[in-house]
């Protein structure tokens, strides 16, 4: 039996999906080993139960889904994850994603997908349904080359900044070669890092470097004001 951990903080919904998975249990290979309301309570009941599978909401009091997948897998690296979400933002898929989740589906899924993807997870592999896994794809699809600027989707002054964190220049240099505030700065970053899907300025910068930027030396005076 694959033993799953259901943590959602909307009791009507935990209590269906836990009957459902519980009355299949037998034809799916499925047991409900417990449940949880918070993402607090999800992390001490996973390193209470050790349960081989957590389907996750990720909208949740205490401690969000995210946070709390993350601190799951430090725990205990080999459990699985299934993200159990509204959302389909983005934002969250990919913070999902990096969070160490294996699965992502949204709450309209059936109960096949739902048990498919926690048996597929439980076996060590990944599973997202039709529209995540269709923007995923978009998203790991190399651009094609075009005589455009890299990263089209970042504004003319949010690609300067960014050629600047890619040069190596810290928010307060960037702040002062462009005649920025800081705040404005740190508020330009959060938005490419954004965009990028990228979690810290380390992988923003790895990014940047792959698309030829950062090539502006590090120790070079500020522009002119625009």
């Amino acid at each position: 039996m694959t033993r799953v951990l259901l943590a959602d903080d909307h009791p009507v919904y935990l209590e269906g999906l836990a009957a459902l998975l519980t009355a299949t249990g037998p034809a799916t290979g499925i047991e409900v080993v417990g449940t949880a309301a918070d993402g607090e309570q999800a992390v001490a009941r996973a390193a209470e139960l050790a349960p081989d599978v957590v389907v996750m909401d990720v909208r949740m009091p205490v401690l969000d889904g995210i946070a709390a997948t993350r601190q799951v897998l430090e725990g205990a690296p080999g459990t699985g994850v299934v993200v159990l979400t509204m959302s389909e933002e983005d934002e969250t898929v990919f913070a999902a994603m990096r969070a160490g989740a294996r699965g992502y589906l949204l709450k309209g899924a059936t109960r096949p997908e739902i048990t498919n993807a926690i048996a597929t997870v439980a076996a060590g592999g990944a599973v997202f349904g039709p529209a995540i896994a269709r923007r995923v794809a978009e998203f790991l699809t190399p651009r094609p080359a075009a005589g455009g600027p890299a990263f089209p989707e970042l504004t003319a002054r949010e690609r300067e900044v960014l050629d600047l964190v890619a040069a190596g220049r810290a928010n307060p240099q960037i702040a002062a070669a462009l005649y920025l505030s800081p705040k404005t700065v740190r508020n330009v970053v959060s938005a490419i890092f954004a965009k990028l899907h990228v979690a810290d300025r380390a992988e923003a910068i790895v990014r940047a470097r792959e698309a030829g930027l950062g090539r502006v030396s590090p120790g070079s005076p500020p522009g002119p004001p625009r």
